[in-house]
């Protein structure tokens, strides 16, 4: 399988996205070229991850000093308190900015990692390295860093991008089928977002995604959603905009988890799984998208025994406080909930055309689950 490298380059940065397999080993050519001065490196781990993948990023990391940080992974771990006590650690051990953190897990220690790299000293080389399904095609890409409040969800972070982005799909073969899964609901949007014929390749190929864990094929969407995923980060890299539309599904996603309490019970991607549904309901309500558009996302949830029904989830007295929790969200700049909605496959709503009041929200709350 040959790499393949994709470039994320716009006004504020410039870094490359290595997808492969067995490619690990470009960590340490990749920190000579684009980090010269570094000598100490943070090595921020999911305990989740094999041990052979973290043995052979160490032995290509034995030029440096490696201070390894393992952790228990949840979006309850992603918070403030955490960050500051990494932060602390990499200033007693006198990291400097030519230093490097690296992150070797999913989304969740991803945004916790780049965050405290944000922050030290205001700011040292980061490098991410995604073991997810879920970071490979989405969180990885595009600089988003942060934490969770009590309020809501990644309401404390900063923009603060990569030096380099390695995807090796080996790690994938490790993955449970609920985290492919995870994963997969990020691909689905993408395709949903912005590129028909991708919606149809993974109608007619879902399978080999989900099931075989096939390696080239989930190399391929890997690619497509990282393309789609640099195409808005490239035109909008602070979501003032248009960049909003790769929210499309996740105002309800991160309402969800908050009122789930972030609890492993619904992860990220099936929040994704439902809030998507839930959106593409609502464009139905609000005739922006026709009854073929809805069957067609419903076909392929069916098909892929997608689960979306929150009704098995929350009680319905809990119903006003997801949407209460969704009056918080970041892309919100009145009291409305700006939502990005569907008009067809590949197609969305611009951002700030459909801004609904939590009031009328709840009306229709019944008729979207």
């Amino acid at each position: 399988m040959k790499r393949t490298k994709l470039k994320v380059k716009n006004l504020s940065s410039s870094y490359s996205v290595i997808i492969g397999r067995n490619i690990l080993s470009q960590i340490s050519n990749q920190i000579k070229i684009l980090c010269p001065g570094a000598e100490k490196v943070a090595l921020i781990v999911d305990k989740n991850v094999p041990n052979k993948f973290k043995i052979k990023l160490k032995k290509y990391l034995k030029k440096y000093t490696v201070y390894t940080f393992e952790y228990s992974v949840n979006e309850k771990f992603k918070s403030f308190i955490n960050v500051n006590k990494l932060v602390e650690n990499c200033l007693a051990n006198n990291f400097n900015r030519n230093d490097v953190l690296i992150s070797l897990g999913g989304g969740i220690l991803g945004d916790y990692s780049a965050f405290a790299a944000s922050i030290i000293k205001r700011g040292i080389n980061f490098i991410n390295i995604p073991t997810t399904l879920l970071a490979q095609v989405d969180s990885s890409i595009g600089g988003k860093t942060g934490v969770n409040s009590m309020l809501g969800k990644n309401l404390i972070g900063t923009f603060y991008q990569p030096k380099v982005v390695i995807s090796d799909v080996e790690i994938l073969k490790s993955l449970p089928k609920r985290e492919l899964v995870c994963g997969y609901a990020e691909v689905l949007k993408h395709s949903l977002i912005l590129n028909t014929n991708f919606f149809n390749w993974l109608k007619n190929n879902s399978k080999h995604l989900l099931v075989n864990t096939d390696l080239n094929f989930l190399k391929k969407a890997i690619i497509e959603s990282c393309k789609i995923k640099i195409h808005f980060v490239n035109k909008d890299v602070y979501e003032k905009n248009i960049r909003m539309i790769l929210n499309f599904g996740h105002t309800f996603a991160h309402a969800i988890e908050a009122q789930n309490n972030y609890s492993k019970r619904i992860n990220h991607g099936e929040a994704v799984i439902m809030g998507m549904m839930m959106a593409a309901k609502l464009s139905y309500i609000k005739k922006l998208c026709s009854l073929k558009t809805l069957n067609q996302l419903k076909q392929i949830y069916s098909i892929n025994n997608l689960k979306y029904d929150i009704k098995k989830y929350f009680k319905k007295n809990e119903y006003n406080k997801i949407a209460n929790y969704m009056c918080a969200d970041k892309k919100n700049n009145d009291r409305k909930i700006n939502f990005i909605l569907l008009k067809k496959i590949g197609l969305t709503t611009q951002p700030n055309m459909c801004k609904i009041s939590s009031t009328e929200l709840k009306k229709v709350f019944n008729k979207i689950i």
